[in-house]
């Protein structure tokens, strides 16, 4: 397994980080690479402690994307797994790598109930109406209707190999030469979504593809940093980064489609900020920043990061 690299990104990682690097060497892992975002607890201490471990720090947060790049230029094999530090390996990182050589491969992300995490492991490329339905709330609340169907593909075999589009970057093998040649990933996807989603339409567009390989396995508990994100923040950095990648993708109609939904749902997503979260004036306040996140990509074709900005400053989780 001397061609496979495992990059870790971690960001207030310390409860997790030493059981994944566990599990990566255990599986086959040649080199380790962890990135640190800029965490502010015990992280790096625990990275340090251990042996024959890369570690990249960084003191302030470059967002996933930003911290696979400079981990991905770190190593010097021929694949690399990208990984959460939420995901243990289990197994078959050989034939994960020999599935990526068409371009990339994800493998099976198992719960710890030991299933399948159906929905997440295997997704479809997002049309425009799969983003319009996810702001609007229709996939919520009619999780059976043929747009979320499409997207989210409950029919999946996953004791089947074969070709997908986009499985998530939590448990993610890459070619290491095609990831360079495409620039890797987008850092303007900050800090976090749909940067895994673009690297893969941008992976099929430049004519490569992307394999399941089932007997890769990790179980991954999902959730472990995303929850350590303050709510206002986390609002506006995914909105944030599905603006981004409508603009960046999408033709002009589709685009205005998109960020008219954005600003019509933060209407009511601010009154249930208010009635439910007991947010108050700061879900108003959050909500006119998405809505004026949707306005100027609307109008200008780019995101206010600057909106984003707002809302970092002081914040704990940053």
């Amino acid at each position: 397994m001397s061609d496979v690299a495992a990059v870790i990104i971690a960001w207030n990682s310390a409860a997790d980080i030493a059981a994944c690097i566990r599990a990566a060497r255990k599986a086959g892992a040649a080199q380790i690479v962890v990135v640190d975002n800029g965490s502010q607890d015990q992280t790096r201490e625990i990275v340090s402690g251990i042996d024959h471990v890369t570690l990249l720090h960084f003191p302030e947060n470059l967002g996933f994307s930003g911290g696979v790049n400079r981990g991905v230029a770190a190593t010097s094999t021929e694949f690399v797994l990208i990984l959460n530090p939420d995901c243990l390996v289990e197994s078959g990182l050989k034939e994960m790598a020999e599935a990526a050589k068409i371009g990339a491969a994800g493998g099976m992300l198992l719960g710890e109930d030991r299933k399948v995490q159906t929905g997440f492991a295997v997704r479809r490329l997002p049309t425009p109406w799969t983003l319009i339905f996810e702001v609007m709330g229709l996939n919520r609340l009619f999780a059976g209707n043929p747009v979320n169907q499409r997207y989210r593909c409950p029919d999946f075999d996953p004791t089947r190999a074969q070709e997908v589009e986009q499985p998530p970057g939590a448990f993610f093998m890459v070619r290491k030469d095609v990831f360079m040649q495409l620039g890797g990933m987008d850092e303007e996807f900050w800090p976090v979504w749909f940067e895994d989603v673009d690297y893969c339409l941008r992976l099929k567009e430049a004519g490569y593809k992307v394999a399941y390989c089932p007997e890769a396995r990790a179980v991954h508990r999902g959730g472990a940093s995303i929850s350590k994100i303050l709510w206002p923040f986390k609002e506006l950095a995914w909105y944030g980064s599905l603006l981004r990648y409508a603009t960046k993708h999408y033709g002009w109609l589709s685009r205005c489609l998109v960020c008219l939904a954005v600003a019509a749902a933060s209407v009511p997503r601010a009154l249930t900020g208010i009635i439910y979260r007991r947010q108050g004036v700061r879900a108003l306040g959050v909500y006119a920043d998405v809505f004026c996140l949707a306005w100027v990509s609307l109008v200008l074709d780019r995101v206010d990061h600057r909106r984003l900005s707002r809302h970092v400053e002081g914040a704990e989780h940053l």
